[in-house]
């Protein structure tokens, strides 16, 4: 008896923005619930929770806000991961803080999302929070955008109010780098248009929420024509079946790497051809982002983690002088001059800070040029000096190879994170 094989289900990041009270837990405690992604048990800590409370109905903000001020204040602070899966697909969503006081927390939240679903308050529109969260997508380059269109019920489910906010946001949204937006009018709080159609907005004739999620096509968000591949590790068993087996295992960032492809090692430019490519699961013809395997190569040549393996006729940006867009983590400004280790792809680095460019108006997104100083939360873009060469794409191209961290050397506490221009 033959037994079919299992497919991997497909595995899609979201992240939440929007504004303080648009309602970004509530949605996606409603999306649990409705998709039956949370256990009774826990349904019954918030019902009662939100009766000892005197709330009206279930408050789902409870299933995300885990922090005490969180719920006491009703507001979100840190980034919460919650997991959940249909027949379709698995999904992990990062609900992050709408306050601008945690803007560093929304770009740790949507650094590696596929999907940011923007909410806006129906009664207030589009604005200034909207307009930052969404430079902010913009900017980390993710590929998909929802435009949830929250609170409808509070607008009597108007046609006309959803069609002016949407034009509203299209207007500003053309001046970004966004090619894939979707709008969805709903309610969280009621359920309408999350998991199932709303009968009280019969004039919408587009998808619901979740239905967008399972469906949006997410498989050509990598970049599959540059061939990068960092080394994270030799792997050298020194055992008698494999004596001479020298593998280099690490993560595909970018390409596709098939057997008996011509590739070049950075930084030293020796050239080989792809012998073996192994998996945990055995050998493979070809492998691409976000595949985790190991390559071994025809010729002996010295490879060491942080080192970089591409295509003869398609190598990376080999540089000690970059100019990055920097989000800035820490209490501490960023120091002109300053010294910090840099963490790029599996490299690891010093850097000085050699110029502040400008400093962003996160809230006009004006650049202003006199200001030198980027403190917590703000973004700015800088010139770097590395003690040596990175192997690097614009951020816009490859979202890992463009991307860094920037590391205190006096405490080791991440301060700041990069994207390369």
């Amino acid at each position: 008896m033959t037994t079919k094989k299992a497919t991997k289900t497909e595995l899609l990041r979201f992240t939440t923005a929007g504004s303080v009270d648009d309602g970004k837990s509530t949605l996606i405690g409603r999306l649990l619930y409705d998709s039956k992604s949370i256990f009774e048990d826990q349904y019954e800590n918030i019902k009662e929770t939100s009766e000892r409370r005197g709330e009206e109905g279930v408050n789902f903000a409870l299933l995300t806000d885990g922090l005490k001020a969180e719920r006491e204040q009703g507001i979100t602070i840190d980034v919460a991961y919650r997991y959940f899966a249909t027949p379709k697909r698995k999904f992990i969503i990062a609900d992050t803080p709408g306050h601008i006081q945690y803007t560093r927390n929304m770009v740790t939240g949507a650094s590696t999302a596929n999907v940011a679903l923007i909410l806006i308050d129906a009664r207030k529109g589009v604005i200034e929070q909207t307009r930052r969260h969404s430079f902010i997508a913009s900017l980390l380059q993710i590929p998909h955008l929802v435009v949830c269109i929250n609170k409808m019920d509070l607008v009597d489910y108007s046609e006309d109010k959803f069609h002016e906010i949407k034009e509203q946001f299209s207007e500003f949204a053309s001046k970004l780098d966004i090619n894939d937006i979707e709008f969805v009018p709903i309610s969280a709080l009621k359920g309408d248009n999350v998991v199932n159609r709303s009968k009280n907005m019969t004039w919408y004739d587009g998808s619901t929420l979740l239905y967008h999620l399972e469906h949006v096509h997410i498989a050509s968000d990598h970049n599959f024509i540059d061939c990068r591949f960092p080394v994270q590790h030799v792997i050298r068993p020194y055992t008698d079946e494999h004596h001479d087996y020298r593998g280099y295992a690490g993560r595909v960032a970018g390409g596709i790497l098939r057997k008996g492809d011509k590739v070049t090692v950075h930084p030293s430019g020796f050239t080989s051809t792809i012998k073996k490519i192994d998996t945990f699961d055995g050998e493979i013809e070809k492998a691409y982002p976000p595949m985790s395997v190991t390559l071994l190569l025809e010729d002996d040549i010295d490879i060491s983690r942080g080192n970089m393996i591409v295509r003869e006729n398609n190598q990376a940006k080999v540089t000690q002088d970059l100019e990055v867009m920097v989000c800035w983590f820490n209490k501490k400004p960023l120091q002109l001059n300053g010294k910090y280790t840099i963490l790029h792809t599996t490299n690891e680095v010093r850097a000085m800070v050699k110029d502040v460019r400008y400093r962003l108006n996160i809230n006009t997104l004006k650049r202003e040029e006199d200001q030198k100083d980027i403190g917590m939360n703000d973004i700015g873009r800088v010139v770097l000096r590395t003690t040596k060469p990175l192997f690097v794409d614009a951020y816009r191209k490859n979202r890992i190879t463009g991307a860094l961290i920037f590391v205190d050397e006096g405490t080791n506490e991440t301060v700041g994170a990069g994207m390369i221009l």
